[in-house]
């Protein structure tokens, strides 16, 4: 309830609209927002500002200010990885405080969100996110809120917690075959070491070792099982993967052993790739475009394996959705729509 109050009884009363500080020639400016909780500090500082009466509202029992509330909401969501700022106008950031993989639980978020006056945004599911960025934020709608709002959403995140974390990348020893007998005979440079290189070490993983084999399928064998032997976490094969008559590399990783999830992804790039397992080791056949492409199935799937995600066919499948790259002059993923429908 609106009402005036000497700025004595004030104190616990949260302020109904900003109050102006004016100091002639220096400073104007807000010196307290709407919504502040008047505390006994701020007395001698509202006098100051000729502010003897306030119009405030009154907090009544099982009510909570929109600050407090969003800091609720906030720690009651969030998992490992995941810190909060201060409210700022009643919102709060959930901020990311290491490297990894953004997981929100989808269906937990939307049930938050049917509760009435509660807003929880957060970035798209399944990306790959940096230390320090914001992934999410909320507040309440109104300046105040029901206790028993609140602790709807907090049983909602008990039911399904985490409702929003950051999983680390796993440091992977990754071991690189290159196919094409135009590299392995000299006749052109490699291109695609350099460029995996540069990838596995942006998210915390190491190359041990490129092997280089002509478009033949036992020597691309060999080349897996001598990376495996040697202790390689993850095998990246690059080249060969389309169907033309020399392109040998899907049918290399099938004879290796491997169980095949998918060969070819709804995506463009990347609609030639193919994930496979040796035991828990992970096998990906890469084609061209993730040289060529800042943002191609490379950074749907790759992320998500280092994350500790074990990739189904079904997940491959879900990329559909979110799975053409617009090829924009300027490439700004990951704040684009490329891979966000899953």
């Amino acid at each position: 309830m609106k009402t005036i109050v000497s700025v004595h009884d004030a104190v616990g009363s949260a302020l109904c609209h900003d109050i102006t500080e004016v100091s002639p020639g220096r400073f104007k400016g807000r010196a307290f927002k709407k919504g502040h909780i008047v505390r006994p500090s701020d007395v001698p500082k509202l006098l100051n500002l000729g502010k003897e009466h306030l119009y405030v509202l009154k907090m009544k029992p099982g009510v909570i200010h929109e600050d407090d509330a969003a800091i609720a909401i906030a720690r009651a969501a969030i998992g490992p990885g995941i810190t909060i700022s201060e409210p700022v106008e009643g919102r709060v950031n959930m901020i990311a405080t290491w490297q990894g993989l953004l997981k929100i639980n989808v269906q937990s978020l939307n049930q938050i969100n049917f509760i009435e006056d509660i807003a929880v945004g957060t970035l798209h599911t399944n990306q790959r996110v940096n230390k320090g960025q914001a992934v999410a934020a909320t507040r309440i709608i109104p300046l105040m809120i029901e206790a028993e709002r609140i602790r709807l959403v907090e049983d909602a995140c008990r039911e399904n917690f985490p409702v929003i974390e950051i999983r680390p990348f796993a440091s992977l020893n990754v071991g690189i075959v290159t196919t094409g007998s135009e590299v392995y005979n000299g006749r052109i440079k490699d291109g695609f070491g350099p460029v995996l290189r540069e990838k596995f070490a942006s998210i915390g993983s190491n190359i041990m070792k490129q092997i280089f084999v002509s478009d033949n399928v036992a020597m691309t064998v060999q080349a897996i099982r001598s990376l495996l032997s040697e202790g390689a976490q993850m095998i990246a094969v690059t080249g060969g993967m389309s169907v033309d008559p020399d392109d040998q590399t899907p049918l290399a990783i099938r004879e290796s052993g491997a169980r095949v999830v998918s060969y070819g992804a709804a995506t463009f790039p990347g609609a030639m790739f193919m994930l496979a397992y040796i035991r828990d080791i992970p096998i990906v056949g890469l084609p061209a475009c993730v040289m060529y492409h800042k943002a191609s199935i490379f950074d749907l799937v790759i992320p998500r394996i280092l994350a500790g995600d074990s990739i189904t066919r079904a997940d491959i499948v879900s990329l559909g959705h979110g799975g053409l790259c617009s090829v924009c002059d300027v490439c700004r993923y990951p704040m684009c729509a490329f891979g966000k429908g899953c």
